[in-house]
């Protein structure tokens, strides 16, 4: 927690400035929360960044109805490479993965850790069978194994199974490897989309 505060202190101008962006690019809030299911299966409040289009559901619903293609995208990863959704500067945070920065925030209020699986929405881990247990043994985290094994370029069952793997064997030894990973998985924008 105390990491988490002092990372937003230190980041607090990129922060504003990326604020500030999100206000004057796009009408809408500044902040996207979701509710998502945490540690023992508590709910929290997973904070982002808006990049997305006020209507997006709207939108969303609208594109998979028209293109084939993306709705098995989107059946299959539950993200799309192309989402008419995101909005210009929302892609490039995206990209950047700076539209995380906000679950600082999460940390510090202790509903998320550094490491650990990608929080998960109520329908998802009604997916996960077997291997939703090991998603409400820990905190969801704001880096994992998954987004430094390729993110958004490996299968949703392999980001289950790095996710399971994580929590089975966790250890401080592999926290840090994964926090030393996710700098240059973040720099080169692997898998980000």
């Amino acid at each position: 927690m105390s990491a988490a505060l002092a990372a937003l202190i230190l980041i607090s101008p990129l922060f504003l400035m990326l604020m500030l962006l999100v206000k004057f690019s796009d009408r809408g809030p500044i902040f996207y929360g979701h509710r998502r299911i945490g540690h023992n299966g508590k709910t929290f409040r997973c904070m982002k960044f808006r990049t997305m289009v006020v209507d997006g559901d709207r939108v969303l619903q609208a594109y998979l109805q028209n293109n084939p293609r993306a709705m098995e995208e989107w059946r299959e990863t539950r993200k799309l490479q192309n989402d008419p959704r995101v909005t210009l500067v929302g892609a490039v945070l995206r990209k950047l993965s700076l539209d995380e920065l906000p679950q600082l925030i999460n940390i510090i209020r202790g509903e998320m850790s550094v490491v650990g699986p990608r929080p998960v929405v109520e329908d998802e881990l009604e997916r996960y069978d077997a291997s939703a247990i090991y998603y409400l043994q820990s905190r969801p985290g704001l880096t994992g194994l998954w987004q430094v094994s390729g993110r958004n370029d490996v299968s949703y069952e392999s980001r289950v199974a790095f996710d399971t793997h994580y929590v089975k064997n966790w250890s401080l030894g592999s926290d840090m490897m994964i926090i030393a990973k996710t700098i240059p998985a973040v720099c080169l924008s692997r898998g980000s989309y």
